[in-house]
């Protein structure tokens, strides 16, 4: 199976939800599954979507915080849930392979 690798761009709520449900859906049927929280998008992690997050990172699904984003908005990564990786569109980009590539 292809792998996916969703971007979150803004700090939607309801994009998020709907990013995460696409995640967890692809990691169900056990495709390499990505998400990367891009810019302002990184405030999502301590606000929104933990029933959806939890099931994401349980069907193994990658989610990636960007540091800028993370510095940007002033929050502390040691504050966050644990299981979430931190970098960026580079190390997206470079890792991306064959997979396809969603942006919300």
């Amino acid at each position: 199976m292809t792998g996916l690798a969703i971007i979150v761009a803004t700090p939607d709520p309801v994009r998020f939800r709907t990013a995460l449900t696409l995640a967890a859906a692809h990691a169900a049927l056990g495709g390499r599954t990505r998400l990367l929280l891009d810019g302002e998008a990184v405030r999502l992690a301590a606000t929104s979507g933990a029933e959806l997050l939890d099931s994401c990172f349980d069907l193994g699904a990658t989610v990636t915080l960007c540091q800028g984003g993370l510095a940007a908005a002033g929050l502390d990564a040691t504050a966050l849930d644990a299981r979430f990786d931190y970098g960026g569109m580079v190390g997206l980009l470079a890792d991306l392979g064959q997979d396809r590539l969603v942006v919300v």
